[in-house]
């Protein structure tokens, strides 16, 4: 079941709720019972098969690096 970051305006407390998709957008109180709240965007990071790399199987360094390649670091 997903997991969604809610953040309550009130109190400024962050916490989590676990909740089908279908249900995504409805609002949520915090656990100290304020309903000011609002659903935090959070980011999710999805490997391939054991952090393979970049998409494409290209190395870091054959991609360009850190910044890509601009600044020869």
């Amino acid at each position: 079941m997903p997991r969604y970051e809610f953040r309550c305006r009130a109190c400024g407390d962050t916490f989590e709720v676990n909740r089908p998709m279908a249900e995504a957008g409805e609002p949520a109180s915090c656990p100290q019972g304020h309903a000011d709240t609002v659903k935090l965007l959070s980011a999710v990071a999805v490997t391939g098969r054991g952090g393979a790399g970049p998409v494409g199987g290209a190395p870091a360094a054959a991609a360009g690096g850190c910044c890509g390649g601009g600044c020869g670091c």
